[in-house]
Parts: C-alpha cells; sequence; structure tokens
C-alpha cells in the first residue's frame, strides 16, 4: 500500500489558478443548488461539495476514450473533463426535459446523475475514443460497481484480441482506464466487494477512487468498515513480484499536489499494464451534508465540525496556493469574486431557460380559459376560477397546467363549439409532447430497434438431421463467434465445458479463452461485465445459468440495464444478451418461473420464452442484428430433445412481439409459452378425442406482448380463452391476460369468463412428483377446460365432478 505525501510538482500557476476558480465554481454551484431547493424551485438536490480538489486531480490523469462509472458526487470531476456545465448541472436540478440543456438524462433524474451522449440523434454511434466518456449514474449505492468491470473489461478484449483492432472509434489497442468512485459507505455493499474480486482475477485496467468522508449519512465509519479503514481492509489484494492483484494507494483528500501525484501513477499503472488500483482518498469533507434532506449538525460531534472546517479541501488548497506564492489573497478574493458570478450566471440561464418554455405554455393555457370563457356563459365563473388560479402560481410546473385545462374540459363538457376543440387540440398535443419529454425510449426507436427484425422463418431440406436441441444452439454460437469477432460470452462453466448443457460445447477450443470464457460465481457482475463492455461497442452474451440465479442480479439488471435507454433518452445504449435457462426445474431452489417478477423488474429488457432451440437460435440471431438488450430463457428439458437443424439455421429471425399458431382450433384458444407448449398441446389432443376443438398460441415473447393483437383475432373466433403457464398465480398469466383483455379489448368476444392454469403459490417440491403436483399438468389442463366447456354446454359435457 502506498501512502503518498504531498510533495513539490512541476504544474504551472495558470493550471493551479485555473483548477481553484474550478474548485470555488462547483463549491458555489451546490450552494446555490441547496438554496433552490429550500426556494421550491427544484424538488431534491445532493451535491458534491467536499469532493471539489480530489475530482479535479483525478481528471488530469483521464484522457480521451476513458470512461466513468461514478456516482452523484461526482460534479466537480464532470465539470474538470470538459462534460457538464454550470448551466447543465442547474437544468438537471430543475428537471429540464430538453435534451440540449440536459444532456446527461432530459431530466428524467435527479440532480448529481451525469452521463455522456455515445449516441448521435439518429442512435447511431458516435466516436467514443476522441472524448472523455461517462456511463449513465444510477441512484442504488454500488450500483455504478458492476457496470465498471465491464467498462474495464472491455478494454482487455481490445487490447488482447487482434481482429478487434480495426474498431477504433471504440478503442485504441485497449489504452482505456475505466475510472470508478465511490463513497467510503457504499463499500459495504455486496456490489463492491464482487466487483473489486471480479477485477482482480480479470486484471483489467480499472481504477476505483473511494471519496471517504468518514460517514454515511448519519453513521459514522466504525460501524461501516472493518478497520474503519477500506484500504487497509481490502490490503490483502495488493499485488506481490510473484501474484497478481492491485495496486493500493492512500491519499488526503485535502492535498492537492499529493492527490495529482497518486492518480497519475494509479491511472499509469492501471492503462500501461492492466493492473487494477484502489485509490483511498482519506479526510474529505461534506460540508452541507448529506443532502437537502438533512443537516449534518444533527450527527457529527463539535470536534469533527470544527475540523472539516480546518481541512475543508478548498480552503487547503488556497493555503497551498499562497505558500507556494502562485497568488495572493488579494488575487484569490477576485478568483473567488468571478467564479461565484459564473456560478451565479449559469444558474440563471438554466433557469431562465427552463420556466421560458413553461411560463410559455401557461400564457398560452390562460388564452385558450380566456376564449372558453367567452363563449360559453355558463360556465363562466368556473372558468374564471381556473384561469385565476393558473395565473396566481408564479412558478408554475407542467402539471400545474395540464391539471387546470383538464379540468377546464371536464367542466364544458356538455358543451360544443370553437374553443372546446381549441382546448382538446391543445391537449391531445401537450399529451404527446409529455409523452416523450417523460416516457419515450424505453426501448430502442431507431433503425435497429428488435422490434423492427423482419422475420425469416426456419427452412429444411428433405434430409435435415435430426439432433439434440443444444447442437442447434451450438451452431448458431459457433456461426457468431466466427463471423463478428465483437460476439463474446461469459458465464459459469461456458468456457472449457461449454455451459452445462453444452451449447458452448468445443467453442473455447476452437475460438480462445478470451472469447468463450469461463467466470466465478458472481452473477451481478456477470451482469456488469455484459453492461460495460456493451456500452463499448461489443456483443456480449453473458450467461446466467439457471433462471432463479436470475434474483442475484436482479437489481443490476433493473435499475441499471433495463432503465439505460430511457433514462438517458436515447443516448447510451448497452445491446446485452443474456442467457438463461429455465422452466421444470427440479425442487425448491432450482424450480420456478418467476416471470411476473423478471416482465415487472424489467421493463426496457426484452423477455424472450423459446419452446425450442430452433426459436431460441432465432432469437440470438434477430437480438444480435438489433440495438436492444433482452433475456432469453432456454427450456430446460429441451436441450436433449430432438429437433431438425434448419438449413438456413444463421438466416432464421424469430420474430419479437409476434405469437405463433401451433393448433388451429374452434372451442377455446390455450395461450401459453415456453417449456408448457408441449403440456398444452399434449392436452389439446386429449381434448379432441371428446370433441373439444383447442387453438393452441405460443406468445414466443413476453415482452413484447403481441403486438398484433392476435390473440384478441382468436378469441373472437372461440370466444373462450385460457392462459398457462408455470408461474404462481397472478403472476405471468395475469399480465397476460391484462394485455389481451383491457388492452385488447377481447372481453367483448367472451362467453366464459377468462381462465389462468398456473402453478401453485409455493416453489416446487422435489422429485417427479413435487413436479407433477406444482406445476400445471396435462390432466389439469383437460380438466379445467372440459369444465369450461361444461358451463357452455352442459348436455354435451357433463360435470367430471358432480
Amino acid at each position: 500500500m502506498k501512502a503518498t505525501q504531498a510533495k513539490e510538482t512541476d504544474i504551472k500557476k495558470e493550471i493551479v489558478l485555473g483548477d481553484y476558480a474550478l474548485a470555488i465554481e462547483s463549491r458555489e454551484a451546490s450552494l446555490l443548488g441547496r438554496k433552490e431547493v429550500f426556494m421550491g424551485k427544484a424538488k431534491f438536490g445532493i451535491f458534491g461539495d467536499g469532493k471539489e480538489v480530489a475530482q479535479i486531480a483525478m481528471a488530469k490523469a483521464f484522457k480521451n476514450g476513458d470512461w466513468r462509472s461514478g456516482y452523484y458526487r461526482d460534479q466537480t470531476f464532470m465539470m474538470a473533463i470538459g462534460q457538464l456545465t454550470i448551466q447543465e448541472f442547474f437544468a438537471q436540478l430543475y428537471s429540464h426535459t430538453d435534451v440540449k440543456a440536459e444532456p446527461a438524462s432530459a431530466g428524467r433524474m435527479m440532480n448529481g446523475h451525469f452521463g455522456t451522449r455515445s449516441m448521435n440523434g439518429k442512435g447511431e454511434w458516435t466516436t467514443l475514443t476522441d472524448k472523455k466518456n461517462s456511463s449513465s449514474d444510477i441512484s442504488p449505492t454500488a450500483g455504478q460497481m458492476p457496470r465498471l468491470v465491464g467498462l474495464a473489461y472491455a478494454s482487455k478484449l481490445y487490447r488482447n484480441n487482434p481482429e478487434l483492432s480495426d474498431l477504433q472509434d471504440f478503442s485504441v489497442n485497449g489504452n482505456e482506464v475505466a475510472f470508478g468512485t465511490i463513497g467510503n459507505a457504499s463499500t459495504s455493499e455486496g456490489h463492491f466487494y464482487e466487483a473489486i474480486n471480479a477485477a482482480g482475477v480479470l486484471q483489467i485496467p480499472m481504477l476505483v477512487a473511494v471519496w471517504d468522508d468518514g460517514y454515511g449519512i448519519s453513521v459514522p465509519q466504525k460501524y461501516h468498515t472493518t478497520k474503519e479503514s477500506i484500504s487497509e481492509a481490502l490490503a490483502g489484494l495488493q499485488r506481490t513480484e510473484d501474484k497478481d492483484g492491485y495496486e493500493i494507494f492512500k491519499v488526503r483528500g485535502w492535498d492537492y499536489p499529493a492527490l495529482i501525484d497518486t492518480f497519475e501513477k494509479a491511472a499509469k499503472i492501471s492503462r500501461e499494464q492492466h493492473i487494477p488500483c484502489l485509490v483511498h482518498v482519506e479526510e474529505m469533507t461534506q460540508p452541507q451534508g448529506h443532502s437537502t434532506s438533512g443537516s449534518h449538525e444533527r450527527y457529527k460531534p463539535k470536534d469533527r465540525l470544527t475540523w472539516e472546517a480546518e481541512h475543508d479541501c478548498i480552503l487547503k488548497m488556497k493555503e497551498h496556493i499562497v505558500e507556494k506564492g502562485f497568488a495572493n489573497a488579494d488575487e484569490l478574493s477576485q478568483i473567488e469574486k468571478e467564479a461565484k458570478a459564473a456560478a451565479k450566471a449559469g444558474k440563471e440561464k438554466a433557469w431562465k431557460s427552463y420556466l421560458g418554455e413553461i411560463k410559455a405554455d401557461q400564457k398560452e393555457a390562460l388564452k385558450i380559459l380566456n376564449e372558453i370563457k367567452e363563449e360559453f356563459a355558463s360556465t363562466r365563473h368556473e372558468i374564471e376560477t381556473i384561469a385565476g388560479d393558473l395565473q396566481d402560481i408564479q412558478i408554475p410546473n407542467k402539471a400545474d397546467i395540464m391539471k387546470a385545462l383538464r379540468g377546464a374540459l371536464m367542466t364544458i363538457r356538455t358543451e360544443s363549439g370553437p374553443s372546446k376543440l381549441v382546448l382538446q387540440d391543445w391537449l391531445k398535443a401537450k399529451n404527446e409532447q409529455h409523452y416523450e419529454d417523460y416516457s419515450s425510449e424505453v426501448y430502442s426507436r431507431t433503425d435497429k430497434a428488435a422490434i423492427q427484425v423482419s422475420a425469416v422463418a426456419p427452412t429444411y431440406a428433405d434430409t435435415a438431421q435430426l439432433v439434440d436441441g443444444r447442437e442447434v444452439l451450438q451452431s448458431t454460437f459457433n456461426y457468431h463467434l466466427s463471423n463478428n469477432p465483437t460476439v463474446f460470452a461469459i458465464g459459469e462453466d461456458v468456457g472449457k465445458i461449454g455451459d452445462v448443457n453444452q451449447g458452448f460445447a468445443g467453442l473455447q477450443d476452437q475460438f480462445g479463452e478470451l472469447r468463450v470464457t469461463d467466470t466465478g460465481i458472481r452473477e451481478t457482475t456477470i451482469i456488469g461485465q455484459g453492461i460495460g463492455a456493451a456500452l463499448r461497442g461489443l456483443r456480449p452474451i453473458v450467461e446466467i445459468q439457471y433462471l432463479d440465479y436470475l434474483l442475484y442480479a436482479l437489481q443490476t439488471l433493473s435499475d441499471d440495464l433495463a432503465t439505460l435507454n430511457y433514462r438517458t433518452k436515447g443516448g447510451q445504449k448497452s445491446p446485452l444478451i443474456i442467457r438463461t435457462r429455465g422452466h421444470r426445474l427440479e425442487g425448491v431452489w432450482h424450480s420456478g418461473s418467476p416471470m411476473g417478477m423478471i416482465i415487472h423488474a424489467l421493463r426496457g429488457i426484452y423477455i424472450l420464452v423459446p419452446r425450442n432451440m430452433t426459436q431460441a437460435a432465432g432469437f440470438y440471431n434477430t437480438m444480435l442484428e438489433s440495438d436492444d438488450p433482452a433475456l432469453i430463457i432456454e427450456s430446460l428439458n429441451g436441450y436433449r430433445l430432438k429437433e431438425r437443424i434448419p438449413e438456413n439455421l444463421s438466416e432464421i429471425r424469430t420474430p419479437l412481439g409476434i405469437p405463433e399458431v401451433l393448433k388451429d382450433g374452434s372451442d377455446v384458444t390455450l395461450v401459453t409459452y415456453g417449456s408448457t407448449c408441449r403440456i398444452v398441446m399434449e392436452a389439446a389432443e386429449v381434448l379432441a378425442t371428446i370433441g373439444i376443438s383447442c387453438e393452441v398460441i405460443d406468445v414466443q415473447t413476453l415482452v413484447p406482448f403481441d403486438i398484433h393483437g392476435m390473440i384478441n383475432q382468436s378469441i373472437s373466433k372461440t370466444n373462450r380463452v385460457a392462459f398457462i403457464d408455470e408461474d404462481v398465480p397472478g403472476g405471468a398469466s395475469a399480465y397476460m391476460l391484462q394485455q389481451v383483455l383491457e388492452r385488447d379489448n377481447a372481453y367483448n368476444h367472451l362467453d366464459n369468463k377468462p381462465l389462468t392454469i398456473t402453478g401453485k403459490e409455493h416453489r416446487t417440491a422435489y422429485g417427479s412428483d413435487g413436479d407433477y403436483f406444482s406445476k400445471p399438468s396435462k390432466e389439469d389442463i383437460v380438466e379445467q377446460i372440459y369444465e369450461m366447456m361444461h358451463e357452455s354446454d352442459p348436455q354435451q359435457f357433463p360435470s367430471i365432478f358432480d
């Protein structure tokens, strides 16, 4: 471990004074931001005060092509690398929805959540190696760490895979360092430890800076970290002459020259040798406390507050400047005055731009209300009240305007006339605009969106060979690894043995460890490794060995990957493919199909549920042609079932959102997916022998779901529907029912109440009997569909349970 002391540097006077001005400007932005929240001009504020000098020092080691994966106190760093202006900082605080005003998230994330734009206006990659990059922040503590592993891992791939050398827009020989930042208290999270271990194993250029101010909100360090020091707790990771590991540094957060020296050394080691580094920045302060939600005077003792005042990094930098003769007190006073004025000016520009648009809408809305008042005398008083209330709002929100005009429309609901038409048109236009402002870009809308990929059905030669389903997948992966150098696969047991079900059998021997790679048991960072690599232009297929293991990585999938396109309004994309397997597993811990949990937690990721491996192969082809992320859930019991290999295997494209009719019928529509398709088909054959004609539909994808209303069309013919799956009652079956009955209005065609046939509410009991009694069986389906038909025609179908 290397503790860095202050030393003489060759930093020029102009640079030092420029750094000081930036520190003052950023600090003033924090102070002004807090006031804006308290004045009601912003909802919430969290700021980077106390971290300014360390972040300026780190920025000096950050080069074009490098990536940041940080947390919400890095405003000074983002300013120092030229990727955040004061005006943009305040635009985010005010939640300005103009992406030009607030490029990180178009007002979708609270302040302090930074990110650069990797895509142009058409959703195409820009050149990432000629600028400084920041992945989009998320709030969950340590949530930035899994992605950081992937950002650094991409450099290893770019350096060591010569087939990637032409991709100069994404990397220059893997020289890029991934810089991570995290608060000291957040290092207690499992994500942090898992990511630190993964990077040490992988030996990747990952530099982690821990901003240590001694607290986690109100909780002091002694409750957070063994030995009250993360660098001491992790000392065993320090590399030695004969064993790989980390380079670990300690430096004080107010020691300007030592900080510069430390970050330069750490970045050089990471960049040149691909060695991960930990920089523990101690003795930092947080002058305003955690956020605008409270004051740190409530929990910090007086001696700590006194120490913080004396060791404020800006004060110590000022002392250093005077001591070294770079400037005197009067000169520094002038710099401070100008920096504060610049911060104030940036704030005012941001506020004027933000409020100006809303004020214009308010003015237009009042004009419409005045026209309504003049046209409809019977409602004049009510409209005058609505208009008066709206006009009295000095700092209106968009919601205030919409509430007023929607209230006005309800007030004149029985009237007709030109002003009402104007009001209706205005509300319609604004609803469309507000959808774009707040609800668009959950999924890609580019030309490469997965939903745009056209279906290509498999074709078979007369001599098509019957093989195990796993061989269909192996051939598909072989093709993509052979033809696309950006494709790689990682996961537990994926490498040497070719995954537990042999989908990658022999492919590591053929393509090498860099392309088909084993990982440790660490689901969260397997996902993060994929997210970060995909952010840098690669096409990872990452494996979560079994469906129930997805729980380990759910937070990273839900908070990070699923929201990425949305929270950046299309500014960043990570077209990651997550491969897993499930359905009809045995026992409590390898069981169940928690699809309801998945589809509700992972909106923003497509959920694909193939019933066989040819269908799955088509999904891999589709997704590798697109720029959306997807979770592909293979059927565990399908790997050794025989399938014919299509002669156009590399060309097939399984479409998203388009169900497939497996069996035509006229009496009842059976809707299912995945492994249950086989059981439903068996039940349909039995029902046919007793005079019940079933139409069986495989939805193929749960998200997106039946985008053309095919199931509704089937119900219009059969007038009955049952949804069958292995999830718990009210899970995915209820989701499908809602989509079909409410979204598509299929209730209009029903002669019987809709039916869901699901697994039990508990996890699956062990063994063949446990499986039979825990999940829908052929007999369950036959009996319940028969009872549905009994309700319609009791004479032809007498009840079997009388």
